[in-house]
């Protein structure tokens, strides 16, 4: 310890070593001469220690005593670095082969009868194997620890990538409903001020006429006026009495009409839009899914898109009238499909949800669990991407592969279907195809008319369109069909105001 601490003393402040070549400065402090010029050369002329300055014209002398020093203390020789080997007991002389566990010091035999004749001994090979096997336990445990830490660090990085892959989509989502939210609305601000014009020209009009009708009236009392005044003045009776019965003043004025202009009413039919506009806003715009599921944020219900939309599309809006509520029949899924949000969502997934159950699709189809059979029915859908095919089939649609297709919806004579591809769409049934321009799939609807027989597929993105009308005499119930490629997803859309025709509520209940 006293070494220790002289070499404490002989420590250059600079480079942390024992001193080379020590010099003193005028302060009292020594450094090594390398050092304290180099740091002179990197910094101001003062002491690292104190900041005393150190003149320019002052040298720097060696510090003779104190090199002696640091000398001696070269010389001598290095300590033991402790037992090994041969190694001997510095008091008695004799070979280190026991182990002092009170003291924690390796002893000689004489040690144990004279200074650790009451502590716990042993070995030096028997404490080194019992040290060894801790050490390896401990190595084992921070192993251990070192795995699930990685795994931790894994799991993190997972759920960083999925929180930024959500935020990503949740940003693109909300930006798609404000950015159609504020379309919906210049339209509708359009629209008022439109209405507004032609009031205000209708009413300016009026009062363009009730104008002219009193100015005609003030000119004809001006000339009747002036023709009294003159006949007032004649001075011979005969003609005053002649012209006096010719003269014919005016009729009566008669009440005043106002323009009609009615600001509440002007304002009443915008109000009510902005309303349904806030409502469904707040109603459907809220948050769309957990953040595990933020890989399938896109293809969610469309919140605010679809009923904004709707305000403003005439088309849309009358076929919403026969709007239905379905969902998913979970029997008839394939066993890579996954429902959610009440059977209203199906994932096509890359591993099995569980076996294949005597109801469900060979192929990676599910149809809906209501079946129309008369009246009049529509429906939307929301797709996460392209290559979805959705259709409508008969009950005796085969749940097994049959030749070459990934799917059998169009491919006979009970079923009608649309598929959606990259480029293109191709309306399906009894295995011909009519082959489509490309349109935007995400957002689709169907409408189905059995009394007419016509079955039309709808694009509703960025606006209303017909894309194909089947014509048919549909015989029996109809089930709404779909098939989905591996990763994608399709959602019901749900109105609240839908509801099943009467004679329907029933079926549709019981075969959910």
């Amino acid at each position: 310890m006293a070494s220790q601490s002289l070499e404490d003393r002989l420590t250059c402040a600079i480079c942390l070593g024992l001193y080379q070549d020590p010099v003193t400065l005028l302060c009292g402090h020594n450094f090594c001469w390398a050092c304290i010029r180099d740091w002179w050369g990197r910094c101001e002329k003062v002491c690292p220690e104190c900041r005393a300055p150190f003149p320019d014209n002052a040298e720097l002398r060696r510090n003779v005593a104190l090199s002696g020093v640091l000398e001696e203390l070269r010389a001598r020789p290095a300590p033991d670095p402790g037992p090994g080997p041969g190694a001997r007991c510095p008091r008695h002389g004799r070979p280190l082969e026991l182990f002092c566990r009170t003291e924690g010091l390796c002893v000689c035999s004489v040690c144990t009868v004279r200074e650790c004749r009451l502590h716990e001994r042993t070995l030096l090979d028997a404490e080194r194997r019992e040290r060894e096997a801790q050490l390896r336990a401990t190595l084992e445990v921070t192993q251990q620890q070192a795995t699930q830490a990685e795994s931790q660090l894994q799991e993190l990085q997972q759920r960083s990538s999925q929180i930024q892959s959500s935020a990503c989509t949740l940003t693109s989502v909300i930006s798609g409903k404000f950015s159609h939210l504020l379309q919906a609305l210049e339209m509708q601000r359009d629209l008022a001020l439109r209405d507004i014009e032609v009031a205000k020209t209708q009413a300016l009009e009026q009062a363009r006429d009730e104008k002219q009708r009193l100015q005609g009236h003030l000119e004809a009392l001006s000339c009747c006026d002036h023709r009294i005044r003159n006949l007032l003045e004649q001075l011979d009776d005969r003609t005053f009495l002649q012209e006096s019965q010719l003269l014919a003043p005016p009729g009566p004025l008669g009440p005043l009409t106002l323009p009609h202009w009615d600001e509440d009413q002007q304002l009443g039919g915008l109000k009510e839009s902005l309303s349904q506009l806030c409502a469904l806003l707040l109603e459907e715009g809220g948050h769309p899914g957990a953040p595990a599921e933020a890989a399938d944020l896109g293809s969610m219900a469309p919140g605010p898109l679809a009923p904004v939309l709707s305000l403003v599309c005439p088309l849309r809006r009358k076929l919403r009238q026969n709007y239905r509520n379905l969902t998913f029949d979970p029997v008839s899924a394939n066993r890579h499909f996954c429902l959610s949000q009440q059977d209203q969502r199906v994932k096509h997934c890359r591993k099995p949800q569980g076996p294949d159950g005597p109801g469900s699709f060979e192929l990676w189809q599910v149809q809906c669990a209501q079946s129309f059979q008369a009246g009049r029915h529509y429906w939307e859908v929301r797709a996460s991407n392209h290559s979805v095919t959705l259709g409508v089939a008969y009950s005796e649609l085969t749940r097994r592969k049959l030749g070459p297709h990934m799917d059998n919806i169009g491919r006979g004579p009970s079923s009608w279907g649309l598929c959606i591809q990259e480029d293109s769409a191709q309306a399906w049934h009894n295995g011909e195809a009519r082959r489509l321009p490309g349109v935007s799939g995400r957002l689709l609807g169907m409408d189905l008319d059995l009394t007419s027989g016509c079955l039309t597929f709808y694009s509703l993105e960025p606006e209303t369109q017909p894309l194909y009308t089947f014509h048919a005499i549909f015989t029996r119930p109809l089930y709404p069909v779909f098939w989905l490629l591996e990763g994608r997803t399709l959602t019901l859309c749900h109105q609240p105001e839908a509801k099943l025709p009467p004679g329907l509520q029933e079926e549709a209940s019981g075969l959910s």
